[in-house]
């Protein structure tokens, strides 16, 4: 008992064993300052009872005739109720005679249970058994020479109906003639703890010259080095250091923590113990061999339970379970400059392209053949609208597609326009579905892990341009080299394994290194803290960290209560979210979901389609430039061929004039030197000249009756001009006579 934590002890013993207990708890100091001892009252009565012991003592114990009052009392007041309520029979004359039962007398004993009255000793009631309850004590304290103290009554409250303990703590002395209550528990005992550097549950930090202690939420943890014998100054804090605080203030110890010498968990090797090198032992290395050589009492640190281990030293409860996972860099998203393509497959890409043309050819063959849409019509305000030819027609299925205005060109015939409006319906689908797409392939863009998990062929099968490693010395290299099916990869890995997780996490990161297998709570916590990294796969190999202590170690029971403890509490549930993921693993899972910026890298084929395009209509215009310049060119040769063809004929036009009012003029100066009827009816009588029409040429100088009729028909079809052979044109042509 005195290695126990509890120094509350309750004796219930003889008078006679009380007091050998007494002399050994004395002798063994267990009876002074610090203890307490809660005794019956028969161990109360012992000779030797120690100074500030505490017992119970029955009120009116040795008052007799107030029992026998009482007694009497009980057994009358059932009688006279049995007899109100039933007939009691008649006793049996030989009570050794078993076959007789006396129903009256059963009778009786359970109407004396019912009993409940206040008596000379105080409230007297029986429980089922027949024991008295509602008994009377007073507390008593064990003063000098074994004088008894009242310090306080046991007692029945009338009013509430039920018993109730009144103490005087001031007037207690406890062992040790103190006047103080003691804590009750055994004084904290000073443990060497261990720990190692592990983000996140250990960090460690250097104390700098200028530094004398570390800070609040830190606690020194110095390093000595085992082959050099030098020491060094840290501080630790994370979620090993807040955990082992708990502990300590829920089993009351004190310790001093310092990190591993070695600075490894510890692993079975060979080792040389004699002098000439021939006798070889295995043992274990750092923090392990740490507590198997009992150099230290107890390890606080992320060290995995298993059976290894658990066959040299003593594991608590798990304090957080976890298993193995797999940590790799993220791919990194690869931008191309037809990155805006992807949504597309280049079927795709093509089908649409022939489509935007097929449907114009068919738009331009059914508007040209439709009896609605192939002429002219005249609109009501009296503009005239172009049939849709071919090259409207592609203007027309490549504005639809890419959602544009289509100001003219637009279809005329039903047939045509219910074909467009099958192709806005195609287009508006297509465009809905590539911005749907582009989102998901250039913002939304989750990558993938390049490995699926332990299963994995590339790892089973390792390949040259994929390295993975751990820890070596390490649980998780306990485990692959247990596991048969895994021995191809563990060879692989034993080349590359590291000396430390921090060293194989950086050429993680740095690219050095393509997957790093280690516990996943460490692997979890990079990658929250790291949203460039990523953990593949599920977990495997499914264990605990738990605290190490000594083989038969009478701390292990208690640690793992509290552990427990401290799981029901959610105490653990806190630690994860203080130190383990920090709000990051929410942090990079908002990244994920939130839509990336885009850069130029996305959309640089973009721009390239566009400048493509400006270098296309810049070539395009000076084509049409030069083309105009030789259309200019050919039609400058054409007005000047048609200039000289146009004076060469009006030249010609002018000398049939000239001939014509010639001859005119002289038939007019023969018409004057002859009578007119002659001279008419010799014209009407001409041969080329019909009788009602009159002559065509130019010989004919007046105006008569057929060309008054001909003058009227021409202003009936719409002739402005002036009418044929009318005077104005012959008045005076004296100018034209040579």
């Amino acid at each position: 008992m005195k290695t126990a934590q509890s120094r509350v002890y309750l004796l219930y013993a003889n008078k006679d064993d009380a007091s050998i207990i007494f002399r050994d708890a004395a002798a063994l100091n267990m009876t002074e300052a610090g203890y307490v001892w809660i005794v019956t009252e028969h161990a109360l009565n012992a000779n030797n009872t120690p100074y500030g012991v505490l017992g119970l003592q029955l009120v009116h114990a040795h008052s007799e005739k107030e029992h026998i009052r009482d007694s009497v009392y009980v057994l009358a007041s059932a009688i006279k109720e049995m007899r109100l309520n039933e007939t009691i029979t008649e006793a049996p004359k030989d009570c050794d005679d078993s076959g007789a039962l006396w129903e009256s007398g059963k009778r009786i004993f359970h109407y004396l249970k019912t009993r409940n009255i206040r008596g000379d000793t105080g409230q007297v009631a029986f429980d089922d058994n027949g024991d008295r309850i509602y008994a009377e004590y007073d507390v008593i304290n064990i003063r000098d020479h074994q004088k008894k103290k009242t310090v306080g009554s046991f007692y029945y409250d009338a009013d509430k109906q039920r018993m109730r303990l009144r103490i005087n703590d001031s007037s207690i002395l406890w062992p040790g003639k103190l006047r103080r209550k003691p804590e009750g528990i055994i004084i904290p005992t000073h443990l060497k703890v261990l720990t190692i550097e592990e983000k996140p549950f250990v960090y460690v930090r250097r104390l700098t010259e200028e530094e004398f202690s570390c800070e609040d939420e830190e606690i020194p943890c110095p390093h000595f080095n085992a082959s050099d014998g030098t020491e060094n100054e840290f501080c630790c804090r994370g979620y090993c250091i807040d955990l082992l605080r708990a502990l300590a203030h829920r089993i009351n110890f004190t310790f001093d923590l310092s990190l591993s010498p070695d600075g490894q968990f510890g692993h079975y090797v060979l080792r040389n113990v004699s002098t000439t090198g021939v006798q070889m032992k295995k043992e274990w290395t750092g923090l392990i061999g740490e507590v198997v050589n009992e150099r230290a009492d107890m390890i606080v640190a992320p060290l995995t339970i298993n059976p290894e281990r658990a066959e040299f030293i003593e594991f608590s409860k798990p304090f957080k379970y976890q298993g193995i996972t797999i940590l790799e860099k993220k791919p990194s998203r690869s931008s191309t400059l037809v990155s805006f393509l992807q949504p597309f497959s280049n079927t795709l890409w093509i089908l649409v392209m022939v489509s935007v043309h097929v449907v114009a050819l068919v738009l331009y063959l059914l508007d040209r053949f439709s009896p609605f849409g192939r002429f002219r019509l005249s609109n009501s305000d009296g503009t005239e609208e172009d049939a849709l030819n071919l090259s409207s027609a592609i203007w027309f299925a490549w504005g639809v597609l890419l959602n544009s205005g289509i100001g003219e060109g637009t279809p005329r015939s039903f047939s045509a326009r219910v074909l467009g409006m099958v192709w806005a319906g195609f287009a508006m689908i297509i465009v809905a579905s590539y911005t749907a797409n582009l989102a998901a392939f250039l913002v939304l863009e989750r990558p993938k892990t390049k490995l699926s998990g332990i299963n994995d062929a590339r790892l089973r099968n390792t390949m040259e341009n994929l390295t993975c490693a751990t820890v070596k010395g390490s649980a998780v290299d306990m485990y692959f080299r247990r596991q048969v099916e895994l021995s191809n990869m563990y060879r692989t890995m034993e080349a590359n394994n590291y000396a430390s997780a921090e060293a194989a996490i950086q050429d993680v990161k740095d690219g050095k290194l393509m997957a790093f297998i280690w516990d996943s709570s460490r692997l979890e916590y990079e990658a929250a803290k790291d949203c460039e990294l990523v953990t593949a796969g599920e977990l495997f190999g499914r264990s605990g960290y738990g605290i190490g202590l000594q083989k038969g170690s009478p701390w292990t029971d208690h640690v793992t209560l509290a552990t427990l403890e401290f799981h029901e509490s959610g105490f653990m549930e806190s630690l994860d979210k203080a130190w383990i993921f920090h709000g990051n693993a929410q942090q990079c899972e908002q990244f994920e979901k939130t839509p990336n910026t885009l850069g130029l890298k996305n959309m640089a084929g973009v721009f390239i389609l566009v400048g493509a395009g400006i270098v296309g209509g810049i070539g395009l215009i000076i084509i049409e430039v030069i083309y105009k310049k030789h259309q200019i060119k050919k039609q400058k040769r054409m007005e000047i061929a048609r200039h000289a063809a146009d004076k060469w004929r009006g030249t010609i036009e002018k000398r049939k004039t000239l001939r014509a009012s010639l001859a005119m003029q002289r038939q007019y100066n023969i018409g004057l030197n002859s009578t007119p009827g002659t001279i008419s009816l010799a014209v009407d009588k001409h041969p080329r000249f019909p009788p009602r029409l009159g002559p065509r040429g130019p010989e004919r100088a007046w105006p008569g009756d057929s060309d008054l009729i001909r003058n009227r028909r021409l202003e009936e079809k719409g002739y402005k001009g002036p009418p044929k052979y009318s005077p104005a044109y012959t008045s005076d042509v004296s100018h034209l006579v040579v």
